[in-house]
């Protein structure tokens, strides 16, 4: 696929946009008082293979939370401040390495050109977070409601107020919990800006549905090259907004880090518990980090041909399985040690 060319801007370490690979990132949950919960959270999301973390900033109290996180996990931390630009100073002065806020909502021209400054000095990008209920009345009015149309002005009316101070490290996310009206909505600011996308949708649901909602917003949009930073939104445990930003990357083959699992939904022919074998080799799989698609099917009839550009797989037997390579068959051994063996030849690989 042909990605979108944006600009490329840098989270501490981390570069975002560009041709640079597509990040996955959460928030913690914690209450903002709760330093060791917010810690524990932000090395729990980290080991998942989270990216990048962000943590709210809604009063002074918590930019104690700033040093105490980066103290303890290794990729970028997002102070999220709304309203109260002297937090986005403190949060700046306390080592930060991303700040998402709307310039529009932090008061007047002074303020906006404090942030900008001292981001500007310190290479602190900014995200600029718009979504349907922060579209400004006026815009509303124009459009009659929170349209695409609308979304795109609001986020470039923004980028606005910083560009005008020559701040231009910054990150748009335009955000909807409409489907259709995100990924409208990211289309047109694609085609009027060059900042990176972060993706999402925004009051997605629980975890089955927020998940659905996600896939099919924010996987179209990669899938035509858009967007460069992701965040699955889900009522749940933020580490399973890791799993599932991952899982999406997956799916459009644009994760090179970790294997990718194929697997048939099963048939009377099927002699094994395919659907045990293939959840246990899914699970076995998560620590693999090898850029392998790995297949798991239920017959020989299926198997081998189905599932020929699999680089490795196996299918069920009567009591037995067979180990494939790219559609060859290389090994039939006992059901019992199937998924061991085929384990062993990953690691060969």
């Amino acid at each position: 696929m042909n990605r979108r060319h944006s600009k490329t801007v840098y989270a501490g370490a981390l570069a975002i946009g560009g041709n640079t690979p597509i990040s996955v990132q959460s928030m913690l949950n914690a209450a903002p008082d709760d330093i060791a919960g917010n810690v524990a959270q932000a090395i729990a999301l980290e080991k998942a293979g989270c990216q990048i973390v962000r943590v709210a900033i809604p009063n002074k109290n918590a930019v104690a939370l700033i040093p105490a996180i980066k103290e303890a996990i290794t990729i970028p931390l997002v102070a999220d401040i709304h309203f109260d630009y002297k937090l986005a100073l403190d949060a700046a002065a306390a080592g930060i390495d991303k700040i998402r806020i709307n310039p529009g909502n932090i008061g007047s021209d002074d303020r906006v050109k404090a942030v900008a400054q001292v981001c500007k000095e310190k290479h602190i990008p900014i995200r600029i977070g718009v979504n349907s209920g922060s579209v400004e009345k006026e815009i509303l009015k124009k459009y009659g409601g929170p349209t695409p149309q609308a979304l795109c002005e609001s986020a470039l009316h923004h980028a606005s107020l910083l560009e005008k101070f020559d701040f231009n490290d910054i990150v748009l996310s335009i955000k909807s919990s409409n489907v259709d009206i995100m990924i409208k909505a990211y289309e047109l600011t694609a085609q009027q800006c060059d900042y990176p996308l972060h993706l999402g949708v925004t009051e997605a649901g629980t975890e089955r549905m927020g998940l659905i909602k996600s896939a099919i917003g924010i996987g179209s949009l990669l899938q035509r090259g858009i967007g460069d930073t992701i965040r699955v939104s889900l009522t749940a445990d933020p580490v399973k907004e890791i799993a599932a930003g991952k899982d999406i990357l997956k799916a459009l083959d644009l994760d090179s880090t970790t294997p990718q699992m194929i697997s048939c939904p099963s048939c009377g022919r099927a002699k094994i518990d395919l659907i045990g074998i293939a959840n246990e080799v899914e699970q076995r799989l998560k620590d693999c980090h090898k850029p392998l698609k790995v297949a798991v099917m239920g017959c020989a009839v299926n198997g081998p041909g189905e599932a020929k550009e699999a680089d490795i797989g196996i299918a069920g037997g009567d009591g037995v399985g067979l180990i494939f390579k790219k559609g060859e068959v290389i090994k039939k051994v006992p059901e019992d040690i199937l998924i061991d063996t085929l384990m062993e030849e990953i690691l060969k690989m």
